[in-house]
C-alpha cells in the first residue's frame, strides 16, 4: 500500500520517528540502522512496510529498500514477528546480517536479545538462498574477519576489567562506525567510550 513516506522528521528516538508528509503524521517503527540515519535529519525518506493485524496497523519505517527487503524476509520465517525482526536490523547492519545468514553463524545471531538458538537457525534455514540474491557473497569474509576482530578486543577488554555486556555493546557501535579497524584500534576507541 505505501511504497515510502517523505517529509518532515516531527519526532525520532531508537525506537520510532513520526514523519509529517503534507500536514499528515506517520508514527513509523524503525531500527537502530535507520535512527543513525535519520538522527540528525530535519527531513527523510523512509522506505515503508504495512503490516494489518487483527488488534493494530503499523508502519515499519526503513532509510534503504535492502534494509526493508531483509525485514519482509525475516517476518516470513515462522516465528519471527515484526518487533524480533526489527530488534535483529538493530543489533545488525543489513550487510552484517546478510554476512551472518550466508556463513550461517546461528550462534552469532542468537546473540540477538530475545532470539533462541532454534530461531535463529530456522532464519538462516530458510533465509541462506535468499542472501545470494541480495548480494551478501562479498559480505560474508568480512563479517568473519570483523567477528574475530570483535571477539578478540571484547576478550582484551573484559581482561582489562570491563563488564562483558558494556564492552560488547561499545565495540559493535565501533564496528558499525568504522568496518575496517584493527582490533588495536577497537580496543583504543573502546577505551574512550567506556
Amino acid at each position: 500500500m505505501y511504497e515510502y513516506i517523505r517529509g518532515k522528521v516531527v519526532e525520532k528516538a531508537p525506537a520510532y520517528a513520526v514523519i509529517d508528509a503534507c500536514g499528515v503524521g506517520y508514527y513509523l517503527h524503525i531500527s537502530l540502522e535507520t535512527y543513525s540515519a535519520i538522527e540528525h535529519a530535519d527531513e527523510a525518506k523512509l522506505w515503508v512496510h504495512y503490516i494489518v493485524r487483527e488488534d493494530a496497523q503499523l508502519l515499519y519505517g526503513f532509510s534503504s529498500r535492502e534494509e526493508r527487503e531483509l525485514f519482509r524476509l525475516l517476518i516470513g520465517v515462522s516465528g519471527v514477528g515484526g518487533n524480533t525482526a526489527r530488534t535483529i536490523l538493530s543489533t545488525y547492519s543489513p550487510r552484517e546480517l546478510q554476512g551472518i545468514i550466508s556463513a550461517g553463524n546461528a550462534v552469532l545471531l542468537k546473540n540477538v536479545k530475545g532470539l533462541g538458538i532454534k530461531t535463529a537457525q530456522k532464519i538462516i534455514v530458510e533465509l541462506s538462498g535468499k542472501m545470494i540474491e541480495l548480494g551478501a557473497e562479498q559480505a560474508t569474509a568480512q563479517i568473519s574477519t570483523q567477528e574475530v576482530d570483535l571477539s578478540e578486543a571484547l576478550q582484551a577488554l573484559q581482561m582489562l576489567g570491563f563488564a562483558k555486556s558494556a564492552a560488547e555493546k561499545v565495540l559493535r557501535t565501533i564496528v558499525r562506525e568504522e568496518p575496517t579497524a584493527t582490533v588495536e584500534e577497537l580496543i583504543r576507541m573502546a577505551l574512550k567510550r567506556l
